[in-house]
């Protein structure tokens, strides 16, 4: 397994593959922002859209695959924009396909962009994802700590109102950073 950091021309180059990745994460009932059956044109749009963000530096994009053409799983880290809060990060859209679940990639993905997030100074991690999903035991065995539950935040594939659970993880040099 090959994991790349995709830059704004990459991501859209891939945005097909990653089209790909996204409606068979939304077919398989997890709860990343679209209902199903979502539009495979209006998932390459999003996926293309994400490049602006790329390119300005405030979405950092990763994509696990075997073979080139093939995207198996994605992670992204959404860097703040406000100077009161570069020590911070939002990890989103942890997407590993069907087809290779069960072989260590949600948490191979996960270790990229902590890593990343801890080689650029970032001390604090946060997301958000749905209550009673099986992302939470990634993110429990991960070292991630539940803050709580907000009822009825998004509507899941099918359209049914569910609550989400926040969580953080404090990456190494916290401590350092709290007492600087």
């Amino acid at each position: 397994m090959k994991t790349l950091r995709a830059d704004a021309a990459r991501l859209d180059a891939m945005s097909e593959e990653l089209a790909d990745l996204l409606t068979d994460t939304v077919e398989g009932g997890a709860s990343v922002g679209f209902l199903a059956p979502l539009d495979r044109a209006e998932a390459v749009a999003w996926w293309r859209e994400r490049s602006t963000a790329v390119a300005a530096g405030h979405l950092l994009v990763w994509v696990a695959y075997e073979e080139p053409g093939r995207a198996l799983g994605t992670v992204s880290l959404v860097l703040p924009d406000k100077p009161n809060s570069t020590h911070r990060a939002e990890l989103v859209k942890l997407m590993v396909h069907r087809a290779a679940r069960g072989r260590g990639l949600g948490r191979a993905l996960l270790a990229v962009a902590e890593e990343e997030a801890t080689a650029r100074g970032v001390t604090l991690l946060h997301l958000d994802t749905e209550s009673g999903s099986p992302a939470e035991r990634l993110y429990r065995s991960s070292g991630w700590t539940a803050v709580g539950a907000i009822p009825d935040y998004a509507a899941d594939p099918a359209g049914v109102l569910r609550p989400t659970t926040i969580y953080y993880k404090r990456l190494p040099g916290a401590a350092t950073a709290a007492a600087g």
